[in-house]
């Protein structure tokens, strides 16, 4: 008790010492202020990175648990997903209009193609596709975006291929061919099937990638992904009424509970707490975080989903995530 006495003692001397030197000499608080704000800026940055990172990697278990519980289908569990995400992009939108330049109708074909691409289309096959692929293979094949967006901009801007993009290419195509080789059993076409559309899943991603520069910069981060969410749930649920019966919405109470779930933790809470970590600590900060979104799927459909996870295909991941970081490296050092 005496020593517990004398420590706090002495760490109370020392914090008036502190505040003492901080009067004598203005310019040590504020540098002190200034870095204490700082770090602090930087693990809030780096929390909401890794929450947007998990909530992300979360959708492929959620989607996977419905097709498990029941004989939902695509566009019906994502018509629901969207229509619980529907009120919080709608409220995003409108309570942002004042803060940015009115929109003009080149800003709205944009948001209209890329919204219809980056997050109809590509969120309509990658739900197909989870119908016969795991989510760790799915994530996995998601995360090739930057090597796809690397040969986008190759052939429609004219960006050159460096050496280091073709190592990274070749790295993360045969980390993909290793987990695949894995996981197709003798002749079962179905996950080739499932690979193929979450590949055109991710192909779709990385062409809203690829022209969202633009818009990003002149709308605005979250009023453009709030827009353009909304463009795609338009076109989601506009699917649904052309497609299918309202009975079709009348599903057991755990699969509302799934889709709303989807919609809070692996929608709107990552795509928020993405744009804020990138405000905070930078796209390549929080680009590098994002690369446990893999990491995490396979660990939580191997926790939850009860999926194998083997040597194979723990190594085609390590080949993949360093295929993506060496590609986010040199993006990073091309900038500076």
């Amino acid at each position: 008790m005496l020593c517990q006495i004398k420590t706090c003692i002495n760490s109370e001397k020392t914090a008036i010492i502190q505040r003492i030197t901080c009067l004598h000499h203005p310019h040590i608080f504020s540098v002190t202020a200034t870095a204490t704000a700082t770090a602090t800026r930087h693990i809030e940055g780096f929390v909401l990175a890794i929450i947007a990172a998990v909530g992300f990697s979360a959708k492929a278990i959620f989607v996977k648990l419905a097709y498990q519980a029941t004989s939902i289908d695509p566009i019906t569990l994502l018509s629901l997903r969207m229509a619980f995400s529907v009120p919080a992009f709608l409220f995003v939108a409108f309570s942002r209009r004042g803060r940015h330049p009115p929109l003009n109708p080149h800003d709205w074909l944009l948001i209209c193609a890329l919204g219809l691409i980056g997050y109809y289309l590509s969120s309509l096959l990658d739900f197909m596709g989870l119908q016969y692929l795991s989510a760790g293979l799915e994530r996995l094949i998601l995360f090739l975006y930057p090597t796809i967006t690397v040969l986008l901009a190759a052939i429609w801007l004219k960006h050159p291929m460096t050496r280091t993009h073709v190592v990274a290419i070749t790295l993360s195509y045969s980390g993909i061919a290793l987990a695949f080789v894995n996981e197709v059993p003798q002749g079962n076409h179905n996950t080739w099937l499932g690979a193929a559309l979450v590949f055109a899943s991710t192909l779709a991603y990385s062409i809203y990638l690829t022209g969202a520069g633009h818009a990003i910069t002149r709308i605005g981060s979250i009023r453009f992904t709030a827009l353009s969410m909304l463009v795609a749930s338009t076109a989601t649920l506009l699917q649904f009424s052309l497609t299918h019966h309202a009975s079709a919405l009348r599903q057991p109470m755990h699969i509302y509970e799934l889709a709303l779930g989807m919609a809070v933790f692996s929608t709107i809470l990552p795509v928020f707490a993405q744009s804020a970590a990138i405000r905070l600590i930078g796209p390549g900060r929080a680009a590098l975080i994002g690369s446990i979104g893999p990491v995490s799927t396979i660990f939580m459909a191997w926790l939850i989903l009860h999926e194998n996870v083997s040597l194979t295909q723990l190594l085609g991941s390590a080949l993949v995530l360093t295929g993506v970081w060496l590609i986010g490296r040199k993006q990073r050092i091309t900038k500076h």
